[in-house]
């Protein structure tokens, strides 16, 4: 079907009708200076009942609300950015109604979202490539009978699903980092010291990870000799203790960092602005204004040099790499970069991310673009040490639902308590609560550790551990589940009953696999809350007491040592 008006034509194609299943394209060729928007009701209401609309889906955000009704966006360019923690950007949404919507990555897309709408809007405006005079609108329509079916089929025709599993080691034994303990810079006496800590408190480790400040100057890819004087003796003896080495580092060179800025520069590796007046200059945390420069990961030979030092970085016995940023916001605006131009500058990710992965599944990224088929972790953004949803610990699972949702099950959470950043202070109590909630996700990260805060809490942090290592197998189970079916590894608990209302809007709970609901307790000074449990039949994984689902547990009592779970009747742990 064909529709004309407003000087526009736009095409509505049927792709697929089956059983259960139907699936239209709408797309329109617009010219520079036009405009297309369309429209979501997001609470319009549907079926017999009329029953009210959730959406999922959409951007990573630091106040991550679900169902995603409460986000607010205006004019906002739907690229990976640093900004708002928009690290992942899918162009996926998932409604309630069995409907799901996916804007084509070639569109340059624009969000606006209200209280009534969300409004997608394709212009050729930056922060996309501006200097071609067409473009193509066009979104995809999926329409089944729930929401998890509707899922289904969106991982097979839009989502990419993964095509392996990552390190197993870091699902079942805790990573340590020395960022939040250490901050910069750090030294190999620390890295050895914190390691012999580990042991000696009786925790075991996948890996310990060498975070910030470790080179001459950022972007070296070199170890200082002042700091670290010999690294192979390092790796070596964290080898004899029981230790992966692991490498923070990222795609930045700054401008004081030579030789390897001016090599860089010389040989057409950053990414230069169109704008002569930005020209190679840009930003990061590490760097002041203009001090910087952004390493062009779409340029082959530029991705060869960056992996050929990290190579060199392996070869002193570094196992693998911590890979930060990575989104397009870091780059200068306007790139002037090669690479199809309607991908641009989003593509900067992709590609960067790829090159990542080439190193294995020991490795963890943080941003992500069509990336989903990669057999690696992906970390949430930075946490700030905080209870609610302003970046804290209430945000924690919905980041965990939508990057599942999107695609993304291999999920890495931050470090446990957050990064402590400003004014924030780590109780006891926020750790404690901080790792329950992170028990029956994929791996655990810890920087702040158990024994600064005192004996109880190495205590409780070891039962949790062990919690998380007796259930590894069932985890590593559905990340294969992941690979063959596509399905997420934390799933939402409306997944094993799409049609229950309750269920759509819980936003505290979350479900690994479809055996076990794990209902966390995230309110400061609570020692009880309210669970919802889905459709069937659930065995309190404390009390080993029997509920049936689909109804509410009032005042469930969980003192701080206690997190919440059950675990389907049926359900065998082998």
């Amino acid at each position: 079907m064909r529709l004309y008006g407003n000087g526009q034509n736009i095409d509505i194609r049927e792709l697929e009708d089956s059983a259960g299943f139907a699936y239209l394209s709408v797309s329109r060729t617009l010219r520079k200076g036009q405009i297309g928007s369309d429209v979501l009701h997001l609470h319009d209401t549907f079926g017999p009942e009329q029953t009210p609309l959730h959406w999922y889906g959409g951007p990573e955000l630091m106040e991550q609300y679900y169902p995603i009704e409460k986000l607010r966006f205006d004019d906002y360019p739907y690229i990976t950015k640093e900004l708002h923690s928009a690290a992942i950007i899918e162009r996926y949404w998932l409604s309630t109604a069995g409907v799901f919507f996916y804007i084509d990555k070639e569109v340059p897309l624009f969000l606006d979202q209200d209280e009534q709408v969300l409004r997608f809007t394709a212009k050729k405006e930056l922060p996309y490539y501006t200097y071609d005079d067409e473009f193509v609108f066009n979104y995809r329509i999926g329409v089944a009978a729930d929401a998890r079916e509707a899922h289904q089929k969106a991982i097979e025709r839009v989502l990419n699903q993964p095509v392996d599993i990552p390190d197993e080691r870091m699902v079942r034994q805790p990573i340590w980092s020395t960022w939040v303990r250490y901050r910069r810079p750090i030294s190999q006496q620390t890295v050895l010291e914190f390691a012999r800590e580990i042991n000696a408190y009786g925790f075991k480790n996948a890996q310990l990870d060498i975070d910030d400040l470790w080179e001459v100057c950022y972007g070296s890819l070199t170890f200082s000799t002042i700091t670290f004087p010999n690294v192979t003796e390092m790796t070596e003896t964290l080898r004899e203790m029981g230790f992966r080495v692991t490498l923070w580092v990222h795609p930045f060179i700054n401008k004081n960092c030579d030789p390897w800025y001016t090599e860089a520069l010389s040989k057409g590796y950053l990414v230069k602005s169109h704008n002569e007046t930005i020209g190679y200059n840009t930003k990061w945390w590490n760097s002041g204004e203009n001090e910087a420069s952004y390493i062009n990961f779409n340029n082959p030979e530029a991705v060869d040099w960056y992996r050929r030092r990290l190579r060199e970085l392996q070869d002193l016995g570094i196992d693998n790499f911590k890979f930060d940023a990575g989104e397009t916001s870091w780059a200068p605006a306007d790139p002037d970069i090669e690479g199809p131009t309607a991908l641009l500058p989003s593509s900067q990710t992709v590609n960067f991310v790829r090159m990542c992965a080439e190193f294995g599944g020991m490795i963890e990224v943080r941003t992500g673009w069509g990336t989903q088929d990669l057999p690696v972790f992906v970390r949430m953004l930075d946490f700030d040490t905080r209870w609610g949803w302003n970046n804290g610990l209430m945000s924690l699972i919905p980041t965990l639902l939508q990057m599942n949702l999107n695609g993304y099950p291999f999920v890495l959470p931050d470090m446990i308590g957050g990064n402590v950043y400003g004014d924030d202070i780590l109780t006891k109590e926020l750790f404690i609560r901080w790792l329950e909630a992170s028990v029956f996700m994929p791996s655990i990260q810890f920087s702040k550790t158990p024994w600064d805060i005192d004996e109880e809490s190495i205590t409780i942090s070891k039962k949790f551990a062990q919690l998380h290592e007796t259930y590894a197998d069932y985890i590593i189970q559905r990340m294969r589940l992941a690979v063959s079916h596509g399905t997420p590894v934390n799933p939402p608990i409306w997944w094993l009953d799409p049609t229950d209302k309750i269920a759509q809007t819980i936003y505290d709970e979350y479900l690994l696999g479809e055996d076990i609901v794990v209902a966390p307790v995230l309110a400061e000074f609570a020692t009880s809350r309210d669970i919802y449990l889905p459709k069937g039949t659930w065995r309190d994984g404390n009390t080993n007491r029997v509920h049936e689902g689909g109804r509410w547990i009032y005042n469930y009592t969980a003192p701080m040592d206690m997190l919440p779970y059950f675990v389907s009747a049926t359900f065998q742990l082998n």
